[in-house]
């Protein structure tokens, strides 16, 4: 087993713009750098002719896929690494896009070991208001709950990537800054990407905001910030263009806390215009450190003799 997992999220442009041979190309790019998990955004008839596309696209991943709710999002994942236990297909009443969400066991933890949610999300493109809506029903992904033979329930660890369609809070490091709304040139979207608040109009980060006040972090700005970090971890996933203003760290992977000392590489797979209007973000984390968070159970699902106790999953949340 590789000593490394990597997770690419990708918003591809109308899953290869209707055309086989771009979405296979696509697809081709990302199975080159051997991910362990894929989150993919914009599926638009992978749904069609019995989910031929998916049945296609697991086949040049070599990674088995989880279809979300209306085709919007799907999960691919390595099944030697990750086996799904849980299926979230209710992820609230808001979602324009609505998410693919799993409950999914890191095989090598072992049996004994926490499972972890895994989430691939999609906000809503034209409404702010939306978008919040939709980030406070994306924050119960890190709400959800394992309960041991015990009876007792500890919340697990969440991993949500996506499409935030909206900008992160500055984090005063080396990154594409706030647009001011004038460089929107396309007036429509200038509403898009900002809201009012207090007689003024604000470029919206409602969404970082909430996630990270729901106890997520944004592991681009974590993998920075730390002692020998690198700001190509903060490279933009939306290159400028006239609609959408300046470049734009708009594409965001999310990590409860107890997830963090497991990453090891944040960075930005660059794609050409012509395959898709999004690069790839790709996070690399460590296996064993994985392995062992999600054997750190806290003290209530221990039995007294200190050994783990076998678990099963729970509802809650």
């Amino acid at each position: 087993m590789t000593k490394k997992i990597t997770v690419v999220c990708w918003n591809f442009e109308r899953n290869g713009k209707n055309d086989r041979d771009l979405r296979r190309q696509g697809h081709t790019l990302v199975a080159q750098y051997n991910p362990q998990l894929v989150l993919r955004q914009e599926m638009p008839g992978a749904d069609e002719n019995g989910a031929a596309v998916m049945y296609e696209l697991e086949d040049v991943l070599g990674l088995r896929g989880w279809l979300g709710p209306g085709a919007c999002t799907a999960i691919f994942a390595d099944q030697k690494a990750f086996r799904t236990v849980r299926e979230w297909p209710q992820t609230g009443p808001m979602w324009v896009l609505p998410p693919t969400a799993l409950t999914m066991r890191y095989l090598p933890a072992g049996r004994d070991a926490m499972p972890m949610v895994v989430s691939s999300f999609h906000l809503n493109y034209a409404s702010t208001t939306t978008r919040a809506a939709e980030t406070e029903w994306l924050t119960t992904f890190a709400d959800k709950r394992w309960t041991t033979s015990e009876g007792e329930t500890v919340r697990i660890p969440a991993l949500l990537g996506g499409d935030a369609n909206s900008y992160p809070e500055p984090s005063g490091l080396k990154e594409p800054a706030l647009p001011a709304l004038h460089s929107i040139r396309d007036q429509p979207h200038r509403a898009h990407r900002s809201y009012l608040e207090a007689e003024a109009r604000r470029m919206d980060t409602r969404p970082d905001e909430i996630l990270c006040t729901a106890g997520l972090h944004d592991v681009a700005v974590h993998c920075a910030d730390r002692a020998g970090g690198s700001t190509a971890a903060l490279a933009p996933t939306v290159d400028a263009c006239d609609t959408h203003g300046p470049d734009a760290r708009i594409d965001r992977v999310y990590a409860t806390e107890e997830l963090l000392s497991a990453i090891s590489d944040v960075d930005v797979i660059r794609v050409r215009p012509e395959m898709s209007d999004h690069h790839a973000l790709r996070l690399t984390l460590d296996s064993d450190l994985l392995a062992d968070i999600l054997n750190r159970h806290p003290v209530s699902s221990f039995t007294r003799s200190g050994r783990s106790a076998k678990g099963s999953l729970s509802a809650i949340g």
